[in-house]
Formats: structure tokens, C-alpha cells, sequence
């Protein structure tokens, strides 16, 4: 098994307060994210998961504890930039990432921070507005464009930095359906055409559903961890925790606990409708 690209050990974090005395954020957190894996938290506010996010690139360093990204330990100050080369960040706000007022200087202001030769920022500028989607509006003003656009854009910015992974901290939390669909289809594009890690720090459901791998956090502490399919099955533990699971899933359960042989895990609404027309076909069959 390949080098983890993340790893934490033992992690504790707290905030430092004038007081002196400040809760603890994150407790005791052991983590190995796979590159090329695509990784969903999820938690509700004040799980850690966000406190969590910042310590993938060093913009939070451990109280406590020691976090690695690709064999690099976040502490290291002479390592900073070689860290931040590695793992992207994207925020909630894409308007207090975009720095430029037109699209493709904007996505040039990373390479040109890391001291990328002029001819190649323009390809990997190029490229990266490619991958989003975003090419036509390379000569754009970024406060013109929707949510879900400004938030491509912002990606694109981190793509063009050549990141091996990118961290998106609740990027869809202030965007309409179609900008978050807009934003989850380019995240899972780069993971599977490119192969570039993906960690999605979010608290929908349904973007949780469609990762490889589901981080559940509650209290600064990793509670569970596994496929989607396995850790939504869990309806009651995750309500207990103040999580819903997704709509399919809520509906599966409701058969179940009415006597209905329906299966829990299915996650989107196209294997919830062939479970159902399955047992109903099954029904008629039987003379129901």
C-alpha cells in the first residue's frame, strides 16, 4: 500500500483564548487519508471537521500530536511552502479567494507566487480553466459570475498550482443546488480523471454520499469510518449525533421498520427506485 499522502497521529488541538484556557477542538485524532482516495467529513458545527481541514496544510499547526503530508511533518517551518505545494485549499467564500478582477490572472496568482516560468503558468492556466469548465471565461470579471462559477474558478486556481490533493472546507455550503452539483461534478472529475486526492469537508448528505470514504466527526473526535453505503446504514447512531442520512436512505428505513425487506444502502435515487421496482415486480410474481 502506497505512503499516505495525510496522516495524523494522536492530533489535539485547542484555540488559544486571552483566558488561557480553551476547550479542546480536536482529541486524540489518528488519520491516514490514500492519495488518490476521495474522502468525505462530515459533522455538524463544532465537530472539529473544519479545524480539522486547516491542519492538512499547515494553516493550523497541533497543540498536540504530530500530522504529515506526504511524509512531510506540518511543524517543520523550512517545509511550509514544500506542504502547501502539495495539498490546495478550498474555502467557503470563493470571493475571499479570488484576488485578481479578471479569471485567468486570477488563476495565475498561485503559479506566479511559487516562481513557475511565464510559459508554463499560461499552459497550466489554460489547462486548469479547462478542467472546470471555466476556458470561455478566462477574460472575465470574477464578480460577474454565479456562485458556482467563482468557486470553479477558485478551484482552478488550486489546480493550476498542481496540488496532489485538494481540501474543499465546506466549498458548496454557500451555493445553490445547481452550483454545488456544479462544483461536486468538477471535485470528482479531478479525483478520477487526474487522480488527485480529494478530502470534502462538508455537512450535506448528499455530497457525503457520493465520496469513496465517509469521516464522521462529532466532538472532535472520529466516530466512524467507512464506505458510505456501511456508515449511513447506521440511521439511529448518526440521528443520535444530531445527523440525517440521506433521503433514500431515511425512506429505506421507514419500510424496514414497517416490515418491508427493503436494502439500506441505497445512497442516490436511482438505486432506490430499482429497489422498489424490484419488490414491487417481486410482488406481483408472488400474487400480492
Amino acid at each position: 500500500m502506497s505512503e499516505a499522502i495525510i496522516k495524523t497521529e494522536q492530533l489535539l488541538f485547542r484555540y488559544t483564548t486571552e483566558e488561557g484556557v480553551a476547550p479542546t477542538v480536536l482529541d486524540g485524532i489518528d488519520l491516514e487519508i490514500e492519495p488518490g482516495s476521495f474522502v468525505a467529513v462530515l459533522g455538524h458545527n463544532g465537530s472539529g471537521k473544519s479545524t480539522l481541514a486547516k491542519h492538512f496544510n499547515a494553516i493550523l499547526l497541533p497543540t498536540g500530536g504530530k500530522v504529515w503530508v506526504s511524509g512531510l511533518d506540518t511543524a517543520d517551518e523550512d517545509r511550509l511552502l514544500d506542504i502547501r505545494r502539495q495539498v490546495g485549499m478550498v474555502f467557503q467564500n470563493p470571493d475571499n479567494q479570488i484576488v485578481a478582477s479578471v479569471v485567468e490572472e486570477d488563476v495565475a496568482f498561485g503559479p506566479e507566487n511559487l516562481g513557475v516560468p511565464s510559459r508554463e503558468i499560461r499552459q497550466r492556466v489554460d489547462a486548469a480553466l479547462q478542467t472546470v469548465g471555466m476556458a470561455e471565461f478566462a477574460r472575465h470579471a470574477p464578480h460577474l459570475l454565479s456562485g458556482g462559477q467563482k468557486q470553479r474558478v477558485a478551484i482552478a486556481g488550486v489546480i493550476a498550482m498542481e496540488p496532489a490533493c485538494i481540501v474543499l472546507d465546506e466549498a458548496t455550503a454557500m451555493l445553490d443546488p445547481v452550483g454545488r452539483r456544479e462544483v461536486l461534478s468538477t471535485v470528482k472529475k479531478l479525483n478520477r480523471e487526474k487522480g488527485i486526492t480529494v478530502v470534502l469537508i462538508t455537512h450535506h448528505m448528499d455530497e457525503a454520499a457520493q465520496a469513496d470514504r465517509l469521516i464522521v466527526m462529532h466532538d472532535g473526535h472520529i466516530v466512524r469510518d467507512g464506505a458510505p453505503a456501511q456508515v449511513f446504514q447506521d440511521v439511529e447512531g448518526l440521528r443520535s449525533l444530531g445527523l440525517e442520512v440521506p433521503e433514500t436512505v431515511s425512506l429505506m428505513y421507514e419500510l424496514r421498520k414497517a416490515g418491508v425487506d427493503v436494502p439500506l444502502d441505497t445512497l442516490d435515487v436511482d438505486s432506490c427506485a430499482a429497489a422498489l421496482f424490484s419488490l414491487l415486480t417481486q410482488g406481483k410474481e408472488s400474487g400480492m
